[in-house]
């Protein structure tokens, strides 16, 4: 979340009067919370709270009312008021004497970048999702004391500032909500650069020596971020935490803030997480940069009420993707042949997907509202209608690194760039400032180019011969055979399980999601064969004629097989001197 600091510590010494909040954790073993809230110098007659309906770093709808019971309001002399719901979100709160108590149980039992999770380990609190708030009271201070003596080995981290053991706080309401803490009995590790303090705390079943193995990787990403952007921002209160909790029950996930950011996985150090985990870590300090300083002017203010639309997250997400892994070799965490070799999953989904035909970088960016982390009941044919930012932005990120050094120049100092101009300054930016940037950077023609065929519109990069002057081989075509729809087995047998992506094998014989494949060219499929063993004995070319069973009903559709038409990335063994030199200024440490 974007937030002025000085601003807001100007804005907060203009108000004597902070709320006080209390959470403790009696119930924990059944993921209860008591919380209280005490709003003191009221002047309106009414006094109206709510939960948040969304969270920082997030775009669409979560309705953390729903979790929220109990609730009693009083007066400052303990009595009883009454209480109204304006709406699903809302209590309205009438007859206080200037100052209203509130007291309430919310139920939590999901960690990730989004929820909160209290249980017998650990109190995992994003604060949107655990307080409610009063928007007419959102310049006050906040005090918050995390109750703890039910469990007293229990320790708190969070990006709020100390002022006692437990008891923290936040210059407003704001701050407050992009404040993330994890309360439970973890590890720590902390180390200096450029006079700010960089902390890891990890909640984990591991031991001290996979801390230490997996923090020196932190500390190498770190400093190969700073590289890029060749200083840190500069952290509230002189620090930056990085809240891991790695254990079996939480969901995984990893949500940037403002000098901190959640790392969530229900894989541990020693279960593969040590490299399964470590990419999130990139991803999400990279965001203390690119997106919570260079921030799009659409996300301003972050609207607490409604969902979060930005037509800029390929940049703000995607960009970030690209230099997730790219951070990782330079890290030396990855090979350069693991990095390559990482790119194929993302370059095909992004570059045989039908839905570029229906949607931009831009207007892919506008679909997150629908798709982060949001719920429906309906089908969607997200197939073929869309493909994710994170992705898109990822692949446009690499073809504009790629396009720039072939000018002697790099995405690095353009990013630089960015930082200087909106980044550091907090200047949010717009579309166009974007295009100007890269303007300034490389040139109108050039900026014109890139955003008119790229993000205007939905065009393929010459890939092919982008990666080949970095010794990078793109391999078109293929003998294997391609379908066109995803088939998984159940107790049942064989189904299509996604809708068919338009204009395939799959699609043009009129299969649908749902589909059971009763036979194959007349045999009945093996029970104990995956689809991927019965569908490896055919060639392109080749028919399936299945038997069908749809509504009951049984039918018969002929799929002609064709050709994959998967790219294949990997490191040219061949390539010129000049090539691979430029490879190793691309991927080495800087």
């Amino acid at each position: 979340m974007h937030i002025l600091f000085l601003f807001l510590l100007a804005t907060s010494a203009c108000f004597a009067q902070k709320n006080t909040y209390r959470i403790s954790f009696e119930n924990a073993e059944h993921h209860e919370a008591n919380i209280q809230i005490s709003f003191p110098s009221l002047e309106q007659d009414t006094l109206t709270v709510r939960m948040s309906r969304t969270s920082p770093g997030r775009y669409a709808l979560h309705e953390f009312a729903k979790n929220v019971y109990g609730l009693k309001a009083t007066n400052s002399k303990g009595e009883k008021l009454d209480i109204t719901r304006p709406d699903p979100h809302s209590w309205a709160i009438t007859g206080h004497d200037g100052q209203v108590n509130l007291e309430y149980i919310l139920f939590g039992n999901r960690a990730d970048g989004t929820y909160t999770q209290i249980d017998q380990t650990h109190a995992h609190l994003n604060i949107p999702a655990t307080f409610m708030y009063s928007e007419s009271l959102k310049q006050r201070p906040v005090e918050v004391i995390f109750d703890t003596r039910h469990f007293p080995h229990w320790k708190i981290a969070t990006q709020l500032k100390q002022l006692g053991q437990n008891t923290f706080y936040a210059p407003n309401l704001y701050y407050f909500m992009d404040s993330p803490t994890e309360i439970s009995n973890f590890d720590s590790r902390e180390f200096e650069i450029d006079g700010q303090l960089i902390r890891f705390i990890l909640h984990h079943p591991g031991t001290a020596q996979e801390f230490d193995e997996y923090w020196e990787k932190t500390r190498e990403i770190v400093r190969q971020q700073k590289a890029i952007f060749g200083e840190l921002p500069q952290f509230d209160f002189g620090k930056y935490t990085f809240l891991g909790c790695y254990m079996p029950q939480v969901s995984g996930d990893g949500m940037e803030h403002r000098n901190s950011t959640v790392l969530t996985s229900g894989t541990s150090l020693a279960d593969g997480g040590m490299k399964g985990n470590i990419g999130t870590v990139a991803h999400e300090f990279f965001h203390a940069w690119n997106v919570e300083r260079i921030r799009p002017q659409s996300l301003e203010p972050f609207d607490f009420t409604e969902a979060n639309m930005s037509g800029l997250l390929w940049f703000a997400e995607g960009f970030t993707s690209y230099y997730t892994g790219l951070s990782l070799a330079r890290a030396g965490i990855i090979t350069p042949q693991a990095y390559a070799k990482g790119l194929n999953g993302t370059f095909n989904y992004v570059w045989n997907s039908p839905a570029r035909q229906y949607f931009n970088p831009v207007e892919m960016s506008y679909q997150a509202p629908f798709v982060d982390a949001a719920t429906s009941i309906d089908p969607v044919n997200r197939e073929n209608t869309f493909i994710s930012y994170y992705s898109y932005g990822s692949m446009l990120g690499l073809a504009l690194d790629l396009q720039l050094r072939q000018k002697g120049q790099n995405l690095d100092a353009f990013m630089e760039l960015v930082w200087e101009k909106y980044g550091e300054p907090e200047v949010p930016y717009d579309l166009q400032d974007l295009e100007n940037a890269l303007a300034a950077y490389a040139g109108k023609d050039f900026a014109e180019n890139y955003f008119g065929k790229y993000i205007y519109s939905s065009e393929m990069p010459d890939y092919e011969q982008l990666l080949d002057q970095v010794g990078l081989r793109l391999k078109k075509g293929s003998e294997n055979a391609f379908f066109g729809a995803s088939v998984q087995k159940d107790d049942e047998g064989f189904y299509v399980s996604s809708n068919p992506k338009k204009n395939t094998p799959a699609y043009k014989a009129g299969l649908d999601e749902g589909d059971r494949i009763l036979t194959v060219n007349g045999t009945t499929l093996e029970a104990e064969n995956s689809w991927e063993d019965e569908f490896g004995q055919y060639k392109p070319g080749e028919q399936l004629k299945l038997e069908i069973e749809r509504f009951g009903k049984k039918m018969h559709k002929t799929v002609i097989l064709e050709a994959d038409p998967a790219f294949a990335i990997s490191i040219d063994e061949g390539a010129k001197p000049e090539a691979v030199a430029a490879r190793k200024e691309w991927l080495s440490a800087k």
